[in-house]
């Protein structure tokens, strides 16, 4: 009996020692097809950008002395998902995961999030998908080092990875976006939330003398304090783990003929 095929990807570099810890966690679970950007791709969510190649290089993924075969793409997150579905997979994947990132994605922008668009990416291909990603210090979001440890990160990437091979997802949820607070542990409890709707970060305007200077957009974090209510955003603020199920159909939850009727009378 074949075991379950598991694709792995993210949105930091197919060297980012997350991807490594993936690998790590879901061996025991299944065969794992790694295909990972060749470079850091945090931020780009699920984009499709016409410059990248599409070139893609063989290479080795390591962990505690354990390895795995996977491949470096010249692409995007999203396009490295679809050159593993559309070329390299020999079967149809039993589940998706994208990370571990390096930083947590909390709120309505994890549309900016390649951890999130690789993840969207595979579930539009009918591909049941994780998002994971891990809380560190912002200094490390696309720098990152082999100082992170992935202990609780791996532990919570497993065990959703196996309650999603067991069972299917309810209808209109798509992706399970999982993000792990710096303290947690094995142990550390985890609940099932909504997005935060407050803005978690903020851009930050660059610093130059005049327009014609490099001028990189910034971003600094904003919802540093407890915040209430039973979002992402709480949840790891409270240092307990945020599962937020996540849709493809993006149409808001109103009331169609309410909002036709609002329409008509401002006509």
């Amino acid at each position: 009996m074949l075991k379950p095929l598991i694709l792995i990807t993210n949105d930091d570099g197919i060297d980012s020692p997350g991807l490594a810890a993936v690998a790590a966690a879901l061996d025991p679970l299944g065969d794992l097809l790694i295909v990972a950007p060749r470079s850091q791709q945090s931020g780009a969510g699920r984009s499709m950008p016409y410059h990248h190649d599409g070139r893609l290089f063989e290479t080795t993924i390591c962990h505690n002395g354990t390895t795995w075969g996977g491949y470096a793409a010249h692409a995007s997150p999203a396009q490295a998902v679809q050159h593993a579905l559309l070329e390299l997979a020999a079967r149809r994947p039993a589940l998706a995961v994208s990370g571990i990132n390096f930083g947590e994605n909390i709120g309505v922008a994890v549309t900016i999030s390649g951890t999130v668009g690789a993840a969207l990416e595979a579930a539009a291909h009918g591909v049941p998908a994780l998002a994971v990603s891990l809380q560190v210090d912002p200094s490390l979001h696309r720098d990152y080092d082999d100082s992170v440890d992935f202990t609780a990160a791996m532990h919570f990437t497993r065990l959703f990875a196996e309650r999603l091979l067991k069972s299917d997802l309810p209808f209109d949820v798509d992706v399970l976006k999982v993000d792990i607070p710096a303290s947690a542990t094995p142990q550390t409890a985890w609940t099932v939330v909504r997005l935060e709707r407050r803005p978690y970060y903020v851009p930050t305007a660059p610093t130059r003398s005049h327009l014609g200077q490099e001028g990189r957009i910034g971003y600094r974090m904003v919802m540093s304090h407890p915040v209430q209510g039973e979002t992402d955003a709480a949840a790891l603020m409270a240092g307990l783990v945020a599962v937020t199920p996540l849709s493809l159909d993006m149409t808001s939850r109103v009331d169609l003929a309410a909002l036709r009727r609002l329409l008509d009378q401002t006509a």
